[in-house]
């Protein structure tokens, strides 16, 4: 047997009560992340994007209005399919940006942005691991996802304030759900 021994009750509390302080010393250190599933630079990266989408003109755009929120909700629930298609899109556009002009896709300026944008929707950026047709379906993808986090209704983590509603001229629609038509008789 050596160095095994069998733990009393009381030895095993010590050792619990132990492992839970040093937890809670470790947990709490521990720097916040806003995001759900999205890394911080993959959530500073798709912010981007989502701006050039729809940009901020006499009202807000994509980022103000939480489309980087919606979309990190949704890939923890209906879009969790979507997941390694965001990881693999949002690197392969950062490692781009970083070859072409030495910063990643946030820091760029606004036309270099729209540069490697509009490569990506024609299928011709500059990386040879990322094929011309994913970097199509990943682009249309993120135009989908952005305008359904801009438009759709506020409570699914996008369109705060529900300032796209707003903006054309839309009230906040007051019944949820199906709605329950009464016969006049």
């Amino acid at each position: 047997m050596g160095w095994y021994r069998a733990l009393t009750r009381r030895d095993f509390i010590r050792l619990a009560a132990a492992a839970a302080a040093v937890g809670g010393t470790i947990s709490c250190s521990k720097p916040e992340v806003p995001w759900r599933f999205l890394r911080v630079g993959e959530a500073r990266t798709l912010a981007a994007m989502c701006e050039q989408l729809i940009p901020t003109d006499e009202t807000p755009g994509a980022a103000w209005a939480g489309v980087v929120n919606f979309v990190d909700i949704q890939l923890c629930g209906p879009y969790r399919k979507f997941r390694g298609s965001y990881r693999q899109g949002l690197a392969a556009l950062e490692r781009v940006s970083i070859s072409q002009f030495s910063r990643g896709f946030a820091k760029l300026e606004s036309d270099q942005q729209t540069l490697l944008m509009r490569s990506m929707e024609q299928g011709v950026l500059a990386e040879s691991s990322w094929p011309s047709d994913a970097q199509k379906s990943f682009f249309g993808m993120v135009l989908e996802h952005t305008t359904r986090g801009f438009y759709g209704d506020p409570r699914h983590g996008g369109n705060r304030d529900r300032i796209s509603w707003r903006m054309v001229g839309l009230s906040y629609p007051q019944v949820r759900g199906q709605q329950r038509y009464v016969s006049q008789s």
